[in-house]
């Protein structure tokens, strides 16, 4: 939690990162038209002055929004599962898992859902979006291959257990727990039998 000490001005109170979190959390909770200066002063309770200290306006802190959601949503989370030094199976066996990571999963889903709101309105969203799930379709691809798929069924499988994902977390309230957890085992068993076609 950011430290409030000093004057209401803010100056001393607030870096860039708390104004980002900020942001994120009105994005989360209303829209991107609601990210607005004065309205996260106000939540932060502070005056404007503080932001002017950290962002040139308002177009700078979403753009650094932005990166920093890539930055955690991608680069950050690859490398929390390579330096595990998990096996490939593995490795699959927790992505396909990371809709279920209880509040910090449905924290991350929110954020991400808000993002991809934006991004079908504004460009620079949507080039962070692209970017962010090329990244995310590449590694997986990588982990597939690792198992021994070809390149392009690596990127088929990658592509589903995106999509897979990417379902969960639109659909968290379908199913009971051990519904979820039927769902999860199936689709990590699918994605990891080879097809007929590839045992010729």
């Amino acid at each position: 939690m950011a430290s409030r000490t000093g004057n209401k001005s803010g100056r001393g109170q607030f870096g860039p990162d708390d104004w980002i979190r900020a942001a994120q959390r009105v994005l989360e909770s209303r829209c991107i038209d609601a990210v607005r200066v004065e309205v996260l002063a106000k939540e932060m309770g502070v005056t404007k002055g503080s932001f002017y200290w950290h962002f040139k306006d308002r177009d700078d802190l979403l753009q650094r929004m932005l990166t920093a959601w890539r930055d955690v949503a991608t680069e950050q989370i690859i490398f929390r599962f390579e330096s595990r030094g998990l096996s490939a199976r593995e490795l699959i066996h927790d992505l396909i898992s990371l809709p279920f990571r209880g509040e910090s999963a449905k924290q991350a889903a929110a954020t991400e859902l808000a993002i991809r709101a934006w991004s079908r309105r504004d460009e620079s969203a949507r080039n962070i979006l692209n970017e962010v799930d090329a990244k995310r379709l590449s590694y997986i691809a990588e982990c597939f291959r690792a198992l021994g798929f070809s390149a392009v069924e690596a990127k088929s499988r990658a592509f589903v257990l995106y999509s897979y994902e990417l379902s969960e977390s639109l659909l968290s309230q379908q199913g009971s727990a051990k519904q979820k957890d039927d769902r999860r085992t199936f689709i990590e068993k699918l994605l990891t039998t080879p097809l007929n076609s590839e045992k010729e």
